[in-house]
């Protein structure tokens, strides 16, 4: 005997969020940090370098490789996309161009989460309490108004903004788990038409996180759903065509699995945290503090999912999900509280979470409300100061304080920029006016200033402070400096540099690099060390050829930097 639903809708509380207010979020949510912002230090350059490489001829498709040496992340599928788009559009400049697609993916990523929201939320055990005289939700209307929750949901998390608009194989992977999250969702719903269609999607889904660097996490996911759909298919009505489908879907999680030998998985365990961390209380908090502020408000509404439908977890609108999120959750504590592993479970986490709201007290959604509006408004506010006082030189002391993390740059004003922020702060407030007047309910109403804030946030960081995000986060100052002291055309050996500091000195500095080796003569000029390589130095090259020439810093002189030495 089943216990009683603990949703509780109306159909007034399931009308539906305004399709064109949706689609211009979701724009807002996008373009920001696709346009104009250059790669930055870390995965995003280092990822870009392999593109690049590609797409010049200088690298293996089949083996990504940065300057002759193999990429950190083996994944083949987002580079190949990367470097594809640079190769077909060579009027753009190369890392917009390479941009472009993971623009793609996260749109995809987000209507993958409202699908496949929408078909569990249709399904008979998701559906709210049925009142004694009519006037409950509709089915679809009610999925309908919980997959906008859920996208809600998913834009209003705080760790989604960075790590969704890189040109990483993460952004890609956050992509195919969507996609392999809906086509769980539609192969689970039993009126689901095209289920061909479906077991594609699928497919596409477990094979592309394996082709993304993540074939561990495709073939995981792929082998909970088989058994459970092993477990079910007895009971469907189109057992024949159901066996089939779980046998096409079974060679995709194959594939996979032969994909993560073909990419040494079982290297890839060195990487795992020591068995000691287990009980190791400052590991749990340093999971738990990730936990709370990567995945807010999302989280916190799946975790109260988890305890209003306690009595009906086995569900599948419950358990698909939660798999999902409890395999990305599995994979971040694993890699050590590595935040790019929890990006996978966000589309999961957002759609528990927007099965929390037919539960939900008016104040517990007003708390969730206040939060966002105090904070995200208070985060708008600080932007808004400090953008104004480095444009102006007042207050002369918050000024000083952004230049001296900031030498050497000098703020212009882009009235493009400045027009989008004008734009997006105004319609925070009219979001303000509109959520703080009395309207009809919705299901979606208390999560609207969680994701439009967070969506003002970005927006403002992506156009009032790209060019100090530019200056300060990318390689373009040093490698610029670099270039300035290299003699005539010559070329530049390298030692011990990171993949995104040659992508920096590549591509920004515009020179050609060669590594430094012991047995290769080469005719460059110019050697550049990382000094943390200086202990290997003596056995790579003849120190007696070389001479130092100065230490050239990132952008503060007490702060990290690279050495440069002329040959004799």
């Amino acid at each position: 005997m089943h216990s009683p639903t603990p949703a509780i809708v109306s159909q007034l509380a399931a009308r539906r969020f305004p399709r064109w207010i949706l689609l211009l979020l979701g724009l807002i949510y996008v373009l920001p940090g696709l346009l104009g912002r250059q790669p930055w230090s870390g995965p995003d350059l280092a990822s870009f370098g392999v593109m690049l490489d590609m797409a010049q001829g200088s690298g293996d498709w089949l083996q990504p490789q940065v300057l002759g040496e193999r990429a950190a992340v083996q994944a083949w599928l987002p580079y190949w996309l990367g470097a594809a788009s640079i190769q077909l559009l060579p009027f753009l400049p190369a890392d917009l161009a390479a941009r472009l697609p993971y623009g793609l993916l996260l749109a995809l990523a987000l209507h993958w989460t409202w699908k496949a929201t929408y078909h569990l939320a249709r399904r008979p055990n998701a559906q709210p309490v049925a009142f004694a005289f009519g006037g409950e939700a509709s089915p679809q209307d009610y999925a309908r108004a919980l997959a906008d929750a859920a996208l809600l949901a998913l834009i209003a998390s705080l760790g989604l903004a960075q790590l969704a608009h890189e040109s990483t194989p993460d952004a890609a992977q956050l992509a195919f788990a969507s996609l392999l999250l809906y086509a769980c969702a539609r192969l689970a719903s039993p009126n689901a038409q095209w289920r061909g269609l479906s077991a594609a999607a699928w497919w596409l889904g477990a094979v592309g996180l394996a082709l993304s660097g993540a074939p561990w996490i495709g073939l995981v996911l792929g082998m909970g759903w088989l058994l459970w759909s092993l477990a079910m298919v007895r009971s469907g009505p189109r057992v024949r065509g159901d066996v089939w489908l779980l046998v096409f879907c079974a060679s995709g999680t194959l594939l996979a699995a032969l994909l993560a030998w073909q990419l040494e998985l079982p290297r890839r365990f060195e990487q795992l945290s020591d068995w000691a961390a287990w009980t190791d209380l400052a590991h749990w908090r340093r999971f738990g503090r990730l936990l709370l502020w990567f995945s807010w408000p999302a989280g916190l509404l799946a975790l109260l999912t988890v305890w209003r439908w306690r009595r009906r977890l086995g569900n599948t609108h419950l358990l698909l999900p939660l798999w999902f999120a409890a395999v990305g959750m599995a994979s971040c504590w694993l890699l050590d509280a590595n935040d790019r592993a929890l990006l996978l479970a966000l589309p999961a986490l957002a759609c528990l979470a927007a099965f929390a709201l037919p539960t939900l007290s008016r104040s517990v959604t007003a708390l969730v409300d206040w939060f966002a509006l105090l904070f995200f408004s208070g985060c708008a506010l600080l932007i808004w100061f400090y953008w104004l006082a480095l444009q102006t030189g007042l207050p002369a002391k918050p000024a000083a304080n952004v230049l001296r993390l900031l030498p050497g740059f000098k703020p212009e004003l882009d009235w493009t920029l400045l027009l989008a922020a004008l734009l997006g702060t105004l319609a925070w407030i009219g979001a303000l006016a509109w959520r703080l007047g009395r309207y009809r309910p919705a299901l979606w109403k208390g999560l609207v200033l969680s994701a439009g804030g967070s969506t003002l946030c970005w927006l403002l960081l992506m156009t009032l402070w790209l060019p100090a995000l530019n200056y300060g986060m990318g390689q373009e100052p040093i490698s610029r400096r670099i270039a300035a002291l290299t003699p005539g055309s010559s070329c530049v050996l390298v030692h011990g540099l990171s993949a995104s500091q040659i992508t920096g000195l590549q591509y920004h500095g515009g020179l050609e690099l060669e590594r430094a080796r012991r047995q290769r003569r080469s005719s460059c000029q110019l050697l550049v060390v990382e000094p943390k390589a200086l202990n290997t130095l003596a056995q790579t090259v003849d120190l007696s050829q070389w001479r130092a020439l100065r230490k050239v810093p990132r952008l503060r002189e007490n702060r990290d930097g690279l050495l440069v030495y002329l040959r004799r």
